[in-house]
């Protein structure tokens, strides 16, 4: 029965060994992160990690010309959306300070903004949708296969989880 307890524990410290340096290496490629008004684009190139602007990206995507093609789709909608949203916050802004301020506000102003604002979010959806399929295509053709595993307890026994 002792013997069973020692095999089964260091079993499972192996285990665990293995999955800490299994996650020290990060997979090469890009990441992309989207947030509230845009994205945040990550490039890992052997283990260093860099935060990259949209013009960087389409740099590094240079080599692979269907997600360099699809990328600069996504840099436009990008460009279009930023100063979209540009011009429809600073119509808004105007009215309001000149209430603020003790004027006579133009209201029409604050429409307006609203509308182009509302324009600006469809373009900046379609930014993010063509930006995840470049990045997806350039991943696909620039690092290597490697599958994930996931190791989780069950009951009285160890599940191992290999996704491809």
């Amino acid at each position: 029965m002792k013997k069973i307890c020692v095999f089964l524990s260091v079993s499972v410290l192996l285990c665990l060994l293995a999955v800490g340096c299994y996650a020290q290496s990060p997979t090469p490629g890009l990441v992309m992160y989207k947030t509230f008004g845009g994205a945040i684009f990550e490039y890992t190139k052997d283990t260093t990690t860099f935060t990259v602007s949209p013009k960087q990206v389409l740099q590094i995507m240079k080599e692979d010309s269907l997600a360099y093609n699809e990328f600069k789709k996504a840099r436009v909608n990008y460009s279009v959306a930023g100063t979209m949203g540009f011009i429809g916050g600073s119509l808004i802004i105007f009215p309001i300070v000149t209430a603020i301020a003790g004027g006579d506000p133009e209201w029409s102003f604050l429409a307006g903004g609203a509308a182009f604002l509302a324009a600006s979010i469809p373009l900046n959806k379609a930014f993010k949708r063509h930006a995840a399929g470049a990045i997806d295509t350039y991943n696909k053709n620039h690092t290597a296969f490697r599958p994930r595993t996931e190791y989780f307890f069950s009951g009285l026994g160890l599940k191992v989880l290999i996704k491809f």
